[in-house]
Order: structure tokens, then sequence, then C-alpha cells
């Protein structure tokens, strides 16, 4: 509908065509943002293993680290994968396609949760 309405606006197909563009960069943001992160710990987990000989949490923090920044990415996904159907492809199909990628997206979130903290996102803290 509101894709409808952009298309037939004055200039609506370069409105349509920044809101696509957009989309893709948020994609590209959470893509760089995950690989960057990946990279920056394993380099910091084998820094301070190498150089200062720190043992002790070393694993539980790299784990901490990166499980953060893969549930960030992935909140940026769903994010421009919202962007991306609500502007641009507003059909049952698209909608019923972000319903799945929403929870599956919700479903690795939680799972991260739980390798992380070791509970459930609705457990309280022990």
């Amino acid at each position: 509908m509101l894709h409808n309405i952009i298309a037939g606006a004055p200039n609506g197909e370069i409105i349509l065509g920044w809101i696509e563009w957009a989309a893709l960069v948020i994609e590209v943001l959470a893509v760089l943002l995950i690989v960057i992160s990946i990279f920056y710990g394993v380099i910091r987990y084998s820094y301070n293993g190498i150089l200062k000989r720190e043992k002790a949490g070393r694993f539980k923090a790299l784990k901490r680290y990166l499980g953060g920044s893969l549930s960030l990415g992935l909140e940026i996904l769903v994010a421009a994968d919202i962007v991306r159907t609500v502007a641009l492809e507003a059909t049952m199909e698209s909608v019923l396609i972000l319903g799945l990628l929403v929870l599956i997206r919700t479903f690795l979130s939680w799972s991260l949760v739980v390798e992380i903290e070791g509970r459930w996102p609705w457990q309280g803290t022990q």
C-alpha cells in the first residue's frame, strides 16, 4: 500500500530507489558489524592469551562479545527487512516471509542468550 502511494507521487520512483538503497546500506552495515566483530574478538582473544598470558575467563569473554555482536547484527538485519517489506514489497507473500525471518532471527537471538548467559531471556538473573 505504501509502495503504491509513494510510486504515485511526483518523483515517487526516486523515493522508492532511495528506500531500497537505504535498506541495502543497513544490511551491509549489519554484515560489516558482524565480520569486523569476529575479527576483532578473535584478535583480542589471541592477544590476551599469547602476550598477556591471561587464561581465566578468556573464552567466556570471547563468547559474550561475539554473541552480543551477532545479536546486534541480527537486530539490524531485521530492521532492514522491515524497511524493505513495509515500504517496497507490501504483499501478503513478502509480509509472511518477513514474519518467518523475524521468527528465525528471534530464535537465533534467544539461542545466543542461552549460550552466553546460560538462561532464557525471560528468566531473571540469579
